[in-house]
């Protein structure tokens, strides 16, 4: 199918360690009509309370304290990712890392975060291919994306972004909307007011345990 439709942004996190809310570089993919239409990638200051480089993290991505040290915080940087993202489902594999990662850092640094919509690549490709793995790469190349760059955070996107757009094409699904209904695979809602509920919950519960 050739007159795929399908609109979103897909998103990838690199962390400083082990934290959630350690963000230290994010990649954005822009769709439109079923192709890339912008890319976007920044280093990120991690907040100072989950600021330490783990040499684990720092070998997976390459990417040191030193090198953000001129970046700008997170709270300064959310609303170019959120005017980069628009009104589009954010799209990433493992989405629930990606939009963990969304909120820890934003709920770390009191940083007003609007209700989003996201889709899972990931949960996607278990059911759109036969593979031994369904890690990135291997999804990846599997919808025919074989120039990854493994952990670079635009290169992942972009990735993520591919599996999506192939899957579209070989089920026939003119949007997103429809790709999700043919897959059974969900497009999900969340809300950083009821993450800040559910933090201030399981607070309580561990004060008074």
């Amino acid at each position: 199918m050739d007159d795929v439709t399908i609109d979103f942004t897909a998103i990838d996190f690199e962390t400083a360690n082990g934290s959630p809310a350690s963000a230290c570089a994010v990649g954005l993919v822009r769709v439109r009509d079923g192709r890339i239409a912008d890319r976007a990638t920044w280093l990120i200051r991690p907040p100072s309370a989950h600021d330490e480089f783990r040499p684990f993290n720092v070998q997976l991505h390459g990417i040191s304290r030193e090198m953000t040290r001129g970046a700008q915080p997170w709270e300064r940087q959310l609303p170019a990712l959120l005017a980069f993202l628009g009104d589009d489902v954010l799209v990433a594999h493992n989405a629930r890392f990606d939009i963990g990662v969304l909120l820890a850092t934003s709920l770390a640094t009191q940083a007003a975060l609007p209700a989003l919509r996201y889709f899972c690549s990931l949960r996607l490709a278990r059911r759109s291919y036969e593979l031994h793995s369904y890690r990135l790469p291997v999804a990846a190349e599997a919808a025919g994306f074989r120039t990854l760059v493994h952990h670079d955070p635009v290169s992942d996107a972009e990735a993520s972004a591919a599996i999506v757009i192939d899957s579209a094409r070989r089920f026939g699904a003119p949007d997103l909307a429809s790709l999700a209904a043919s897959r059974d695979v969900a497009i999900e809602r969340i809300e950083l007011d009821q993450e800040r509920e559910r933090a201030a919950t399981l607070t309580a519960a561990a004060t008074f345990a």
